[in-house]
């Protein structure tokens, strides 16, 4: 009874802090943007963005055309380009509609008085999304149904090769099915339709295989601990819904690493960006997925290993 009424405040307080703290504390920290145009001309741009201490890292570019490659090579998330007929903003509302909303905002603020500031999308998103929720909305999906399968697999006693081929078999459908309901009924994605359903496949089995592999190594209490980790921490912490530099940190840097923001940070990559700054968060989910099957493969060895010692003693 004791632990029962402790551990429930306690995990109500863990639930509060991991969703509230972030959407509390959502600021630009270093978010990188570009400044282009002739030196002369953008130092004025860039004194303005640097008296915000530490809320953009600044890089500059000679001309337009750089700042776009940048944009669309995911080096930076919005472009201030000074012309002779005044500036223009270019922004990327695929990688991010809050930050371009909020780009927009703090360059008109910083404007002359009644100045007009020429706005454009270089990457947008899809028109069947143009806020950019659905992606958003489908990193939890991913990460319950990534928990669900490693703790199917783990009650049903699945051990070993077995339960790897379900895991991976799971993962690979669930990829199908979240494409086909993200990308062709939803219109919500712009990639190719194979390759991301791979990155979903991919971001199931990163939870799922964490989940089971867990289970296998500590039993049960494996799958509460997998299900904290990437449901209570890392979906509030995976910033999909902002962007990672929007939130306090460590927050922002953690949320990269555990499977619901690199898994959301690739889908964009592939969806909107022709695969560009999708190495790190591919290599992110690898990392998981194939840990949690070797845990997984282990603890079937070792599961077999009890059973034949069991035998001997009966025998």
């Amino acid at each position: 009874m004791i632990a029962v009424l402790v551990l429930i405040p306690a995990v109500v307080a863990l639930a509060l802090w991991a969703f509230a703290w972030p959407a509390a504390r959502t600021a630009p920290r270093d978010l990188p943007v570009a400044v282009a145009g002739a030196p002369a001309a953008v130092a004025g741009v860039e004194r303005q963005l640097e008296r915000k201490e530490g809320a953009f890292e600044v890089h500059r570019y000679d001309d337009e055309a750089a700042a776009r490659a940048a944009i669309e090579d995911r080096d930076v998330y919005g472009a201030i380009v000074v012309t002779e007929r005044g500036p223009r903003l270019l922004t990327a509302s695929a990688a991010s509609p809050v930050v371009a909303q909020l780009l927009q905002q703090s360059v008109t603020a910083q404007a002359p008085k009644g100045a007009q500031i020429q706005v454009e999308d270089v990457v947008a998103t899809p028109s069947g999304d143009p806020r950019g929720v659905v992606l958003g909305a489908s990193v939890l999906p991913m990460a319950l149904a990534g928990v669900a399968a490693g703790a199917v697999v783990t009650l049903l006693g699945l051990r070993g090769v077995r339960a790897a081929f379900v895991l991976v078999g799971a993962a690979a459908l669930v990829g199908v099915v979240a494409a086909a309901l993200t990308h062709s009924w939803l219109g919500a994605l712009a990639g190719d339709w194979w390759t991301e359903a791979g990155v979903l496949a991919l971001s199931t089995l990163a939870v799922s295989a964490a989940v089971a592999g867990l289970a296998a190594v500590l039993g049960r209490a494996g799958i509460a601990l997998g299900a904290l980790a990437v449901v209570l921490i890392g979906n509030p912490f995976s910033g999909v819904t902002s962007a990672p530099e929007l939130l306090p940190e460590p927050a922002g840097v953690v949320g990269q690493w555990l499977p619901p923001g690199a898994g959301g940070t690739l889908l964009r990559s592939v969806s909107f960006f022709d695969g560009a700054g999708a190495a790190r968060p591919a290599l992110t989910l690898a990392v998981w997925a194939g840990a949690g099957l070797v845990l997984v493969l282990l603890g079937g060895l070792r599961g077999r290993g009890r059973a034949g010692a069991r035998r001997r003693a009966a025998a």
